[in-house]
């Protein structure tokens, strides 16, 4: 493919495809493209790796801002459950117990905690798979796939499923995590609900999140209704304490007994030989 005769350089989601890490890629094929050209970018969020990378991409840019009317879909019904931080793994299994929740996506903010959860969804039986920026591209795809046609009934995901992805008859969105980003909640959310349908949005809250669900509050200017559970974290399992040496009793001496070294053991059996 020969790329010296190219115009125009489209960028679109640009902030999602930082995340993905194909900057080295695109900045290859910038290398290749004549100077003389007209560079779009488009991203829902300006964050400052997107920033860096337009300076870099772009000379004397003009800057277009667009907010929309409407923030949210106002057919999704959303909904907020007060979770501590640890109990949310038990708390996610719990409720995707309900049989109504039949294809789900299951947003956390980083990638590490998608894999954990995606785990932890597994070893409850759960048909699932995390999708995020450090998978390959057929894991991500196998992952995809198997989210399209049914045999997954929970997507894992970071934000890189937030937008550019369209599933249909996607029934219920979980965020397990709130995001950094408010407008990232209302690209999370509007993965249910597509086509008229309508949608169900859940969102797992602990007290160090108070400052993330502000903004997601201020940005949709309306507050989300807080829903009561009934719901009991299991109690962990104890595990066998192992057998003390050092601190232990012998019973015929009352004595603690101490942990004999080696050069103690071999000095003994010198002695019982020469005996």
């Amino acid at each position: 493919m020969r790329l010296d005769s190219v115009t125009h350089l489209v960028l679109d989601e640009a902030d999602r495809m930082l995340d993905m890490g194909f900057v080295r890629d695109v900045m290859k094929i910038v290398a290749l493209l004549p100077t003389e050209r007209q560079t779009l970018l488009f991203s829902a969020t300006m964050p400052t790796e997107v920033a860096q990378l337009s300076r870099r991409l772009l000379k004397d840019p003009i800057r277009v801002e667009v907010t929309p009317e409407v923030i949210t879909v106002e057919k999704i019904e959303q909904k907020l459950y007060r979770v501590a931080a640890g109990d949310k793994r038990h708390f996610l299994v719990d409720l995707l117990s309900d049989a109504a929740m039949e294809r789900v996506i299951v947003f956390t903010r980083t990638k590490h905690g998608a894999d954990r959860v995606a785990q932890h969804l597994q070893k409850a039986g759960v048909e699932t798979l995390a999708l995020h920026g450090n998978k390959s591209q057929g894991a991500r795809q196998k992952a995809l796939e198997g989210f399209k046609d049914g045999t997954l009934r929970v997507l894992v995901a970071t934000d890189i499923a937030a937008r550019g992805i369209d599933v249909a008859d996607v029934t219920h969105v979980v965020n397990f995590d709130l995001p950094d980003e408010p407008e990232a909640y209302v690209h999370r959310i509007g993965r249910t609900a597509r086509a008229g349908r309508s949608g169900m949005a859940y969102s797992l809250f602990d007290a160090g999140e108070t400052a993330r669900l502000k903004a997601i509050e201020r940005l949709i200017r309306r507050p989300i209704p807080e829903v009561a559970t009934n719901f009991r974290p299991p109690v962990p399992t104890q595990r066998p304490a192992k057998e003390a040496v050092r601190g232990e009793f012998s019973a015929r001496e009352g004595q603690p007994m101490q942990q004999k070294s080696k050069k103690n053991r071999w000095r003994g059996q010198q002695r019982r030989r020469a005996a």
